[in-house]
């Protein structure tokens, strides 16, 4: 069931959200949704999720690995924030969640009800355009929610112009 977005109504605003990865055209999206968010007087949420599988270890080193995992995943957010406060002049909401990556976006849209926009992009490497975006032809990951692609070729400069 998909619940209507709220971003319409007075009080509430469109939220632009960006999967944060280890992948370098993340940062690509990022730049999109932080320009879109910015000339449309919307929000941009930051998403990072940290795959629960990561920790199938011993019950004391899983609890310290889990830390680790968050303390990385926040200071990764804090980071991409810094430079969307820097480049685009916005401030971004972080999130982090555990889990599939999927799951974990699909449970976020359906949360934050202002979220109407998941900004992902293609990459450029030889074995396709990255998970999330190779995940879109399958129905399982069917969004809620209209999603952009930026592709792998656009430059900031491009990106600029688009949004």
């Amino acid at each position: 069931m998909v619940s209507t977005r709220l971003s319409r109504l007075e009080g509430h605003r469109r939220k632009f959200l960006a999967v944060i990865d280890d992948t370098p055209e993340c940062e690509r999206a990022v730049h999109y949704a932080g320009m879109r968010a910015k000339n449309s007087g919307g929000g941009l949420v930051l998403l990072y999720v940290i795959a629960n599988g990561d920790f199938q270890q011993w019950l004391g080193v899983e609890e310290i690995m889990r830390a680790e995992a968050m303390d990385e995943a926040e200071a990764t957010l804090a980071k991409i924030a810094q430079t969307v406060r820097e480049t685009i002049g916005i401030e971004a909401e972080t999130v982090v969640r555990e889990g599939g990556a999927l799951e974990e976006i699909h449970a976020l849209i359906e949360e934050d009800r202002d979220i109407a926009i998941l900004v992902l992009a293609a990459g450029s490497a030889k074995d396709g355009p990255g998970p999330l975006v190779s995940s879109l032809s399958g129905k399982a990951a069917a969004f809620p929610i209209p999603v952009t692609v930026i592709p792998d070729q656009l430059t900031d400069e491009d990106i600029d112009a688009l949004s």
